[in-house]
């Protein structure tokens, strides 16, 4: 069974910070130039290196400001709301914590996460089933999806094993969505502490409103 990103399983993870740095993915990674902790980028590498010749992964995301979450969380509770007039506060709470993480334990706001899919040698993105960012209503985000090309499930495999193989876990309602080093990896994985903490000295002003699902977890 799937475990939520709002979990009380997930905050009570004890986070030993390691202070490891922000550093910037370079171009093989895609043109987002994405920021991750230095050891989640070391690892990303390492996939890299793990995939068919002909494939590569393409970051769209990293590192998040908490601002960033924080406008995210409201523009898709606000969206929630609007398709569902009826749900009470708690209930509604529960369905946008299922997709966009509270920001006490967002994997992207400790620079934990990356959001990311494959490319060809073109750099055009493989066929994973949906979109990255695609809204969380539709089935298909699930990384278990069946109702999805065979096509679409031998890329997630391949981008699951590599992922996988270097301590990357998934969040399981996005295919998309890979962390290491963060409360929720490790919950799954079993570690005693999550290796990195919410980075606040280098937030941003939020952005201006924007589509929830243009992000992830």
């Amino acid at each position: 069974m799937m475990i939520p990103l709002d979990d009380p399983r997930v905050a009570a993870v004890t986070v030993h910070e390691t202070y490891q740095p922000l550093v910037t993915l370079g171009a093989s990674f895609g043109p987002g130039r994405a920021r991750v902790r230095a050891g989640v980028a070391e690892r990303l590498r390492r996939a890299q290196l793990a995939l068919p010749v002909g494939m590569s992964l393409r970051v769209v995301e990293g590192h998040r400001s908490a601002a960033s979450q924080a406008s995210i969380i409201a523009d898709y509770s606000a969206e929630v709301q609007a398709r569902h007039p009826d749900l009470d506060a708690e209930r509604r709470d529960r369905l946008v914590g299922r997709h966009v993480a509270p920001l006490a334990v967002a994997p992207h706001v400790v620079g934990a996460a990356v959001d990311v899919t494959l490319v060809d040698l073109r750099g055009v993105e493989l066929d994973l089933g949906t979109p990255v960012g695609a809204t969380p209503e539709d089935s298909r985000c699930f990384f278990a999806a069946t109702d999805i090309s065979r096509t679409a499930r031998e890329h997630r495999r391949i981008l699951a094993e590599a992922l996988g193989s270097v301590g990357l876990v998934n969040y399981p309602a996005q295919w998309w969505h890979w962390s290491y080093g963060d409360r929720y990896w490790a919950l799954l994985t079993g570690a005693p502490a999550a290796l990195y903490g919410p980075i606040t000295d280098l937030d941003e002003p939020a952005p201006r409103r924007r589509s929830w699902w243009r992000a992830a977890a």
